[in-house]
């Protein structure tokens, strides 16, 4: 199924694995009217999480492979268009200024063009994860992500995190996991799940009362297709480690 606001692959099968990737696209619809330099921001990291969408349907494929279905759910818009990983009312919902310069179609942006995105893309976005979890009662749900090899001037020398507010023990056995893969992985790494930062993965882990994190991988590791299926094996590899 595939409409303006989201993208499923798979169908609901009891016991899955289900996948989301809340910044998968760097698309924006025509009616923005996005500027020159807005193509620039789209982009960079700014625009969506480059190579996740990629690992994402890997993994999914690899579930139908060797696990019986899995499923996935992924945005179809950027994430300067509605950041689906962020609550209704957080100010960065429809970020108008980036470290990199404005976002022309959100300068100015008035209360009722707010409730307007969030009703196209947002709650459609999430009204499909939580159909998928209530159908499906997944065994697990894993929000996928990346991150930039730089940060302020400072490289990054860790190539995966998992990031977790609860399930401890489940997270820092994938920790483990992932190492064993031969990726250097942290927990809550380099964002924290305990300072509130997975919002998709909380809201429907919580609701569907299942175990759930958000797996956080280095973009120059996987910002090709061929890079990205391979590490995407290697979380593949280890979530099947961990019993998963």
């Amino acid at each position: 199924m595939r409409n303006d606001a989201v993208e499923t692959i798979g169908r609901p099968t009891r016991g899955c694995i289900v996948y989301t990737c809340e910044h998968a696209s760097n698309r924006v619809p025509r009616v923005f009217a996005p500027h020159p330099a807005d193509r620039t921001l789209l982009r960079m990291h700014w625009g969506y999480d480059i190579g996740a969408a990629w690992v994402t349907r890997r993994l999914t494929h690899l579930g139908a492979t060797h696990r019986g279905p899995d499923m996935a759910v992924l945005s179809r818009v950027s994430r300067l268009v509605t950041d689906v990983n962020r609550a209704p009312d957080d100010p960065t919902l429809c970020l108008a200024q980036t470290d990199d310069g404005p976002v022309s179609f959100n300068l100015g942006m008035r209360p009722a063009e707010r409730r307007t995105r969030l009703a196209r893309f947002h709650r459609p976005f999430h009204d499909t994860v939580a159909a998928v979890v209530s159908i499906a009662r997944p065994r697990l749900l894993v929000s996928v992500h990346s991150f930039t090899s730089v940060w302020q001037g400072v490289p990054r020398t860790v190539e995966a995190g998992v990031l977790y507010d609860a399930h401890d023990a489940h997270a820092e056995a994938l920790v483990l996991a992932l190492r064993n893969e031969g990726l250097r992985t942290e927990a809550n790494e380099p964002y924290s799940g305990k300072a509130g930062l997975i919002y998709s993965a909380a809201r429907h882990g919580e609701a569907g009362n299942m175990p759930y994190f958000e797996i956080e991988l280095r973009q120059d590791l996987i910002d090709t297709r061929v890079r990205a299926d391979a590490v995407a094996d290697r979380v593949h590899a280890a979530l099947r480690s961990c019993g998963w």
